[in-house]
């Protein structure tokens, strides 16, 4: 039998349990607004969003490479597209585009086309300072340092705030080289 070769994000997306989105929006939004009760600062509550789309990022990157058969990407930018195309479409149902590269190659933004996790959103003027998607960054973040690439993760814009689209800031800072627990001397 051949080996399988990678899997569109909709061939995935058409495979995988999924919950209903109606549960899954509401679901998050109901875990956002318990943040702003218990710490009540927006700024704490955008890092605790980032730092629980970490710990998700960590683990989800397992899932990711175990469904999708993608094989190792070359480069960020082969990295960018893949999330872009495969992850989001995965695991959110969505399709996202990789644009503004600067130079180096090493910081990008990917534009999501649609944002489930805001339906039913209207953000209070007392929460204007809040990413209330931040989670999504540190989930980008998390799966990124579990294959090896240091990066931060920031919005550029956000919907919720009054802007076009969503688009999230992905910049590469440096490449950790690969450790194993062992040497393979003998």
């Amino acid at each position: 039998m051949a080996p399988a070769g990678p899997r569109s994000g909709d061939a995935i997306f058409a495979s995988v349990e999924r919950v209903n989105a109606e549960l899954f929006t509401l679901t998050y939004g109901a875990i956002v607004r318990q943040l702003l009760t218990d710490l009540e600062e927006v700024e704490e509550v955008n890092k605790q969003l980032d730092q629980m789309g970490y710990n998700i990022g960590v683990r989800l990157v397992d899932e990711f490479l175990a469904k999708s058969n993608v094989s190792r990407c070359v480069d960020f930018k082969e990295t960018a597209e893949v999330i872009a195309k495969v992850g989001f479409k995965m695991f959110l149902g969505v399709t996202a585009s990789v644009t503004n590269w600067d130079a180096e190659g090493t910081c990008c933004s990917i534009v999501l086309e649609d944002n489930p996790l805001v339906d039913f959103v209207e953000l209070p003027d007392t929460c204007q300072g809040l990413y209330y998607c931040n989670v999504l960054s540190g989930v980008i973040r998390g799966a990124l340092e579990m294959v090896s690439m240091k990066t931060e993760v920031t919005w550029a814009r956000d919907m919720l705030r009054g802007d076009d689209a969503f688009e999230l800031q992905v910049k590469l800072l440096k490449q950790v080289p690969e450790e194993y627990p062992y040497k393979d001397d003998e």
